[in-house]
């Protein structure tokens, strides 16, 4: 290869083909992956193959996602969601998603990651989908089998750092800079000498998943943890350019951001001065949701402490915390989003950040009962945000979803397990309650048991979330966007979202309750989680833990 200048080498010679393995010798030192492999077949260290992305043979012409606003989101982890753990096996899982009534797929990250079981958060060979979950083919036929099921499919990138294991990234430029530090070391290089590059590296990878495996949109890993001071974040040059592809497509494309700043300038146009990001998650609506119902609050959910007026916040306002003094973290946190349309902001009771950052991976079905799943699962399906389901979530799966491993450096495996123990110490959890992330069992204690849908009380969750998942798509005036009205009574636990044609009644006590609607009706009672609410007037009779959807007429 010859120099061209700027730190890029090339060759004009057509010695790439599809299925060609190569790799790259920097100063007649061992041969190193392409940064950008398309496919690592033997793994983060292998060489890297060739892949002809004008080959694919795709059947999705035509092809136009659901919008975000009337949809319900679905992440899921390919090699937990079902016993084969791969981009095939999942396609036999699709249908079943159809008949849940979600409309688009979120996967976790299936870039390449070292071993062959993971989360996918540490990945290096970011434009390789995962050799262990069938590589780039298997994600192809995965995205064109859900499009011809009518689902869009998202995928979750790692913009923030790169795994410790087989990052050879250093080598090829200055991909990384002293100047910042991050909770995984150094930062990626965004502003400093030679980041022009490194940014291209990040938003020609964000627009080959989009164009070249036919994804829908991406979700961004923690942007929090960018360092960026360029006069364009980013964020923002990677929503111009993704609009710019969406018009030569010919189809909608979005973009999901995860953030921890409260900062609605992330989603806001870029004509109102925002970055132009489609629509983040909004983790103050999850805390406030899960301390309202298990009433837990170490660590970060000290700041939602007083349960149910906090969760009412979140409804109204999204951000909870949007120019408050944040106990968690001492300071003033957050700033507020105004008029900001609520599609904009997603809401959840559980993800893979929330079940896998508790030592034992315990899911909401294991901290409340199914009757205050059924309660969440009004609040999260009909409240004002998209709505986002964790895998397993619509049958309150029994199985944890805890954090798993498979790095082979043995020096990186001990560090990561003691790590992991060392980080719950002051949790209280012993050091042999906490399950090791390189033992294979933990990983298989997490894979999704499909037969327990059949039995009780799973099948009856699942029914009542496929009747909420219903009765939202039926009902525009249910769908994302407008802002919630929350009314609530502390000492009496209940609470009411009021929303133009709609009302969500709650009972989160123990004991039956007459809950005032507060709205002209005449209203009637939609979807009921106990079966037994009565009206009384301009108010409704809710018998313990248990919610009801009211509409007009």
């Amino acid at each position: 290869m010859r120099s061209v200048g700027g730190g890029w080498w090339e060759s004009e010679s057509e010695i790439l083909e599809d299925g060609t393995d190569y790799a790259f010798a920097l100063d007649r030192a061992e041969p190193l992956p392409d940064p950008r492999s398309p496919w690592q077949p033997e793994g983060v260290h292998g060489r890297s193959r060739w892949v002809d992305h004008e080959r694919s043979d795709w059947s999705d012409a035509g092809w136009s996602p659901p919008d975000l606003a009337s949809g319900v989101i679905y992440e899921l982890h390919i090699g937990t969601f079902t016993p084969g753990g791969t981009f095939d096996s999942a396609i036999e899982r699709l249908d079943d998603l159809v008949a849940l009534g979600v409309s688009h797929v979120e996967l976790m990250p299936v870039n390449e990651f070292p071993g062959d079981r993971g989360w996918g958060y540490d990945g290096v060979d970011l434009f390789a989908p995962h050799h262990a979950y069938g590589g780039a083919d298997g994600l192809k036929r995965l995205v064109d089998g859900a499009h011809a099921r009518g689902l869009a499919v998202l995928l979750d990138v790692v913009n923030n750092h790169f795994g410790p294991d087989g990052n050879y990234l250093p080598r090829f430029g200055p991909y990384l800079t002293e100047r910042y530090h991050t909770p995984w070391g150094v930062a990626l290089n965004l502003d400093d000498a030679g980041s022009d590059e490194v940014r291209r590296f990040f938003v020609d990878n964000a627009l080959m998943w989009l164009r070249d495996y036919h994804l829908d949109g991406l979700r961004i890993d923690a942007v929090h943890a960018f360092v960026d001071l360029s006069a364009t974040h980013l964020l923002e040059q990677l929503a111009r350019e993704v609009d710019a592809l969406e018009g030569k497509l010919g189809r909608s494309l979005v973009l999901i951001a995860e953030s921890d700043l409260n900062d609605p300038r992330i989603v806001r146009p870029r004509e109102e001065h925002g970055y132009g990001i489609d629509a983040a998650w909004s983790d103050d609506f999850h805390h406030a949701l899960h301390v309202t119902l298990t009433g837990e609050t170490g660590g970060y959910y000290v700041d939602f402490a007083a349960g149910l007026p906090e969760l009412a916040r979140a409804i109204e306002d999204v951000y909870a915390y949007a120019g408050r003094h944040s106990p968690f973290r001492g300071r003033v946190h957050g700033r507020e989003v105004e008029d900001l349309p609520r599609s904009r902001f997603l809401g959840y009771l559980q993800n893979h950040d929330q079940i896998g950052n508790r030592a034992m991976g315990e899911r909401s079905g294991a901290l409340m009962s199914a009757d205050a799943l059924k309660v969440a699962a009004a609040l999260v399906l009909l409240g004002p945000f998209v709505p986002m389901l964790f895998q397993g979530e619509e049958w309150g799966a029994s199985t944890p979803f805890q954090y798993f491993t498979d790095h082979q450096d043995p020096a990186l495996a001990k560090a990561v397990s003691e790590g992991r123990t060392h980080e719950f110490e002051s949790f209280g959890w012993a050091a042999d309650q906490v399950p090791d992330p390189q033992d294979v069992t933990t990983f298989e204690r997490s894979r999704l048991d499909w037969p327990e849908r059949e039995r009780e009380p799973h099948a009856g969750l699942l029914d009542w979330h496929r009747s909420l998942i219903r009765l939202r798509r039926e009902t525009p005036a249910l769908w994302a966007g407008p802002p919630a009205e929350a009314t609530f009574d502390e000492g009496e636990r209940w609470l009411v979202v009021a929303r133009t044609g709609s009302r969500l009644a709650c009972n989160l006590s123990g004991e039956e309750r007459l809950i005032p609607l507060d709205g002209a009706g005449p209203w009637r009672v939609a979807l009921a989680s106990a079966g037994a609410a009565v009206l009384r007037g301009e108010s409704v009779r809710l018998p313990p833990m248990s919610t009801a959807v009211l509409l007009l007429g």
